[in-house]
Parts: C-alpha cells; sequence; structure tokens
C-alpha cells in the first residue's frame, strides 16, 4: 500500500570511513539515530548525499543500508536523479525493487531541457514504477526552473505526487499548492516554517541531519497542533544551525558539525572540500551552544 507522506524528511549525508570508503555501518546507525529521534522520513543519495561522486555499487550499498535499517519504521525515498532519463527510470526501478517508498527525482542538470521534454521526462519515470515520484525543483543546482505552471502540467501525470521546492521564493509554495489542486502535495527544500505556513505538507530539510527531533517538531506544531507562534519560536532558536548548513557549506558544514557532535561523517568527496579551520571551529561553538550530541 502506498504511503503518504508529510512532516519532515532528512536529506542524508553519506558517512565516509578515514580510508574514504562508504561507512555502511555508520550509515545503518545514523538512519536508526534519526528514526529514534523523531524523523518524519529520510531521504538518501540526494545533494547532500552526494550521490554524484558516489559509484553504482556505493549508491546501491547505500540506499540498501537505509531501507532495510528503517525496515518501514518511516518512509524511504530515493534519489534517482540523472541526465539520462532511461538512467533514471533505470535507477528509480531498482530503488523500488529494494524496497524505496517513493523516489525523489531532480530534472536532467545539464541538457537544459524544454518544458515539453521535462514533462516527458517525467512521463517515463513515473510509469516505470508503481510508488510515487517526489519532483525535486532546484534551479540553483539543475539548470533548470520548475515554475508553477510546468509543475501544474508535471502534476497531472499519475504518480508524480509530490514536489520538494528548493527555491528562497517563499510565493512559489503558495502558487504550486493553487496550480496543482488535490494533484500534488508540496514539500518546503530550503525554508520549513515559512512553508508549512504557506502550505506546504512537509520539508525536506538539511539541517535535521543534526537536530531531527527540533525540525520535526517545528513541522508538527504548525500542521498537527496549529501552534503558531510557538512554532516560530523554535524556528528562530535553531536558525543558526539551519543557517550553518545552507548554501555551499550543505554537505560539508553538515558533516563538520555531526563530527563535533561524536558522530564521525568523514570529509566531503572532491570536488567538495571540508571547511576551513576558521568556519569548523565556529561549528564546533553551535554544537557547544547548542549541547548537540550524536548518541545511539
Amino acid at each position: 500500500m502506498t504511503k503518504t507522506f508529510r512532516g519532515v524528511f532528512t536529506v542524508m549525508i553519506t558517512p565516509l570511513a578515514d580510508d574514504g570508503a562508504v561507512d555502511l555501518d555508520a550509515l545503518a546507525r545514523f538512519t536508526d539515530w534519526q528514526i529514534n529521534q523523531g524523523i518524519h522520513g529520510l531521504i538518501p543519495l540526494g545533494s547532500t548525499g552526494e550521490f554524484l561522486s558516489l559509484s553504482q555499487e556505493e549508491r546501491d550499498s547505500v540506499a540498501r543500508t537505509v531501507i532495510e535499517t528503517a525496515a518501514g519504521r518511516v518512509p524511504v525515498l530515493i534519489g534517482t536523479g540523472a541526465e539520462d532519463t532511461r538512467e533514471a527510470v533505470r535507477l528509480s526501478r531498482e530503488a523500488e525493487a529494494m524496497g524505496a517508498d517513493g523516489v525523489m527525482v531532480i530534472p536532467p542538470f545539464y541538457s537544459t531541457p524544454t518544458d515539453d521534454e521535462l514533462v516527458e521526462h517525467y512521463r517515463q519515470i513515473a510509469g516505470a514504477i508503481d510508488i510515487p515520484v517526489m519532483v525535486y525543483n532546484n534551479p540553483a543546482t539543475a539548470n533548470v526552473d520548475l515554475k508553477p505552471d510546468i509543475v501544474a502540467r508535471i502534476a497531472e501525470i499519475d504518480g508524480c505526487d509530490y514536489i520538494k521546492e528548493s527555491t528562497l521564493e517563499i510565493f512559489r509554495v503558495r502558487d504550486i499548492i493553487l496550480g496543482v489542486g488535490d494533484n500534488m502535495t508540496v514539500f518546503g527544500g530550503i525554508m520549513g516554517y515559512e512553508s508549512f505556513v504557506m502550505g506546504a505538507k512537509g520539508w525536506v530539510a538539511v539541517a535535521s541531519n543534526v537536530a531531527p527531533g527540533p525540525m520535526a517538531r517545528i513541522f508538527e506544531l504548525v500542521a498537527d497542533e496549529m501552534k503558531y507562534d510557538e512554532a516560530r519560536a523554535l524556528y528562530l532558536k535553531w536558525l543558526p544551525i539551519i543557517n550553518a548548513v545552507g548554501g555551499q557549506a550543505y554537505v560539508a558544514g553538515s558533516k563538520s558539525l555531526l563530527t563535533h557532535m561524536g558522530f564521525q561523517a568523514g570529509p566531503p568527496r572532491p570536488p567538495r572540500l571540508p571547511l576551513p579551520a576558521e568556519r569548523d571551529a565556529e561549528m564546533k561553538a553551535l554544537v557547544e551552544q547548542f549541547g548537540l550530541r550524536f548518541e545511539n
């Protein structure tokens, strides 16, 4: 039975060992910790998971580890974006066969496809699987901007049931919701609290890598309890952490914070570099300020 996705989903880091290999044992511990901390869902192999820097064998092992460790406790969506539509279809079918609850698919990020090509890209992926597709709009990285009018067309495709909207234009959430009606559910991609207030049913978050409980609680206060002032206060309290992993620091910053929390996340893979010493010290100070600890 298809699950309904709502809440805060962590777009997960991929932990690396000292020798640079993917650390699957650490990934399993991290998955358990996320769930025990109250996260609503998990998305490995997104941008924060450095999917483009992993081999096919590594991608398979990461997806399998998270799916098997989660064991149905929370939904798991696998990032299956690719430049070639046929490859995105293959990866999505593979994710479904592994037991994923859905897939998250960024548009082709080099070929700058036309609107008609984008619609066909998502039509072929959704038509090849029986689990939901979360369309991923991130024009800063994808070289494509899925504006509300094209999103409304994609939403008409059976199976394209969700979108992660990752721009800083908060009215996008409003306009997408108005345009798609009941055909698609909107998740914020950068802004959480603001997206919830505008009607988003979830947030695909980076900051929940390091603070899954508080990020999930912001959503619950808005969506389940309608305590907007309390949610806003919690959001503003944690804004330094949210900002710390924003922009180009989303991978290196997340891994730095987690390492200072006691979880060996490892460095990012090239071409990304670890944070400079000064920025790393700032991350350590934030960990101490917020009392963040990885204890599983």
